[in-house]
């Protein structure tokens, strides 16, 4: 569905007029992942959850609400759970069947909530650029929530998890992709790949019919968006039905493409098995022999959530709009994630995570960190993106060989006398100081959703330069070369990195 002019701009910078605005809720039936779900569930409420204030400086806009069994352990998991649009928290809380399996196996629940502030039919931004990369907008927003859930349940910062239905499985994805030194795992219900689509126009495209693209190239997308040197990656989880009309079942076909290239394996499953609710399993085994991507295709299921009512031990959720009765799409994710402790490793050693761990001083190719000392230490590792990276038996560490102008996520952990690791320390994140140009091409109006170009008077101009690019709509395309920090150039007669 082609667009005449960029109405689907739901910044919270940039406010439309109001004929635009009721023009985009009128049009947002059609949509379903880009504006909506129509049934509107009621406010995040529900007994056992609660709000959470006060965990960063949420670019993005989003509500934090979270759910913890009594007498949680320290180092337990962390889920985080995403709705999909014009739901919310408290929705997803109660039809998903999350809670039960943090009760029976106990882990806390994080459930961000966007609202129709952030986007008229409180979908999250998963085509929005700014709001789904790392470090920016509603994917800050979410990662802020993580490290408050981590320091304030006692959560192992290892084993975070992140699961969502529809848009929120898009923005799942992008997660995932952008963050994987914070989830080991994720699950993609009804949702699409990781930088599928960087506009509204291309949403469609995505949901409808989907990018034919190989496994390399879907892969290279999620290489590009994670922090430089990523060589761990989360186990994902793709849930689709295959009479869904809403995001088409190709969709899960160039899911498993994206994962199964990223971890290096290929795309015929290790095996195939049937599930109940008419649900076909195929596992993607990682080179030790562990599925490290798994595929549910559920048969004759429409678009939603896979939830199983009863009170049977692999039942889960209540019906609902978009939350369909076939098969507990939780409790096979739960286990897949080893969150039922079988076939899990070791839990930590028993000293705690390091605190105060600070980036010290960075270079164009070091970073340097502190931490505070954890009694009992005989020495400490340190993780960049989830990858032991160095050992040392001080509290300072400097990490050497990195890429200019590039930020890596660092955790560490301290080390007993046995050799026990103990439980990871929040993440920081150090960007490397130097510059290296990039070149984009895309609409002018991509272009101010990334940040590149501001519009004024609907005119586009470049960040910076200031140079004038024509009108501010999704058909006049330019290409800007960012040669600084804030600072892009038109390059349309050509551009090397």
């Amino acid at each position: 569905m082609g667009q005449p002019h960029p109405p689907f701009r739901f910044a919270k910078s940039r406010r439309l007029t109001r004929g635009i605005r009721r023009w985009v809720t009128a049009a947002a039936g059609a949509l379903a992942l880009t504006g909506g779900l129509v049934a509107v569930g009621p406010q995040a409420s529900a007994a056992g959850l609660t709000q959470v204030t006060g965990f960063g400086s949420n670019p993005g806009n989003l509500s934090m609400y979270a759910y913890a069994p009594q007498a949680l352990p320290a180092g337990a998991p962390l889920v985080v759970a995403l709705h999909g649009c014009t739901q919310n928290a408290s929705d997803y809380y109660a039809h998903s069947g999350w809670p039960t399996f943090a009760d029976r196996y106990g882990f806390a629940l994080v459930l961000p909530q966007t609202s129709s502030a952030n986007n008229a039919n409180s979908c999250f931004n998963w085509f929005e650029p700014g709001d789904s990369a790392r470090g920016q907008g509603e994917a800050l927003s979410i990662k802020q929530m993580v490290d408050k859930a981590v320091a304030q349940y006692g959560s192992d910062s290892r084993r975070v998890y992140i699961t969502g239905l529809s848009a929120g499985a898009g923005m799942t994805a992008n997660m995932l992709a952008a963050y994987p030194d914070v989830f080991a795992g994720g699950s993609i219900g009804s949702g699409l790949p990781a930088s599928c689509a960087t506009s509204v126009s291309a949403a469609y495209t995505c949901m409808y019919s989907p990018p034919d693209k190989s496994p390399a190239q879907w892969g290279a997308l999620v290489r590009s968006a994670a922090p430089a040197g990523t060589t761990s990656w989360p186990r994902v989880a793709i849930w689709q039905g295959t009479a869904d009309t809403t995001v088409q079942p190709a969709n899960a076909t160039e899911l498993r493409d994206q994962w199964t290239d990223v971890w290096g394996i290929g795309q015929t499953p290790s095996r195939t098995r049937s599930l109940t609710g008419g649900t076909t399993l195929s596992e993607y085994d990682d080179a030790s022999g562990e599925p490290a991507v798994q595929v549910y295709s559920v048969s004759g299921m429409a678009h939603g959530l896979a939830v199983d009512p009863g009170s049977g031990p692999e039942q889960c959720g209540s019906t609902g709009t978009y939350y369909l009765d076939t098969i507990c799409s939780s409790y096979h994710t739960a286990r897949f994630w080893g969150l039922d402790g079988a076939g899990q490793e070791p839990g930590p050693g028993s000293l705690p995570a390091p605190t105060g761990l600070a980036v010290a001083s960075t270079a164009d190719t070091r970073v340097s960190l502190s931490w505070n000392a954890v009694p009992g230490a005989a020495s400490y590792e340190v993780y960049r993106a989830g990858t032991k990276v160095g050992s040392t038996a001080s509290t300072a560490y400097t990490d050497t060989g990195l890429a200019t102008g590039t930020a890596y996520g660092y955790t560490v952990a301290a080390v007993d006398a046995s050799g026990a690791v103990g439980a990871v320390s929040a993440s920081v994140t150090a960007t490397t100081t130097g510059y290296t140009p990039t070149c984009h091409t895309a609409s002018n109006y991509d272009h101010t959703v990334a940040g590149r170009a501001y519009q004024s008077g609907g005119s586009t101009y470049a960040t910076g330069s200031g140079q004038a690019m024509g009108l501010w709509n999704t058909f006049t395309t330019h290409t800007l070369k960012q040669t600084a920090p804030g600072y892009y150039v038109v390059a349309d007669s050509g551009c090397s990195a």
